[in-house]
């Protein structure tokens, strides 16, 4: 996969207790979640290569 440059969309919403919880719709079961939003869209990049990687 190195050398590929993929992009998917992502949305990120913020929960009742402050957490941002942030998802890729167009792959089943890709989420996370970070204290603050840029947290949140580090960590969401990092969740997309791994979910990429498991199927």
């Amino acid at each position: 996969m190195e050398g590929k440059s993929l992009n998917y969309t992502f949305l990120i919403e913020q929960d009742e207790d402050g957490t941002y919880i942030a998802k890729v719709p167009d792959i089943p079961g890709c989420y996370t979640q970070g204290k603050t939003v840029e947290q949140a869209m580090g960590r969401i990049r990092e969740a997309i290569q791994v979910c990429l990687e498991a199927e």
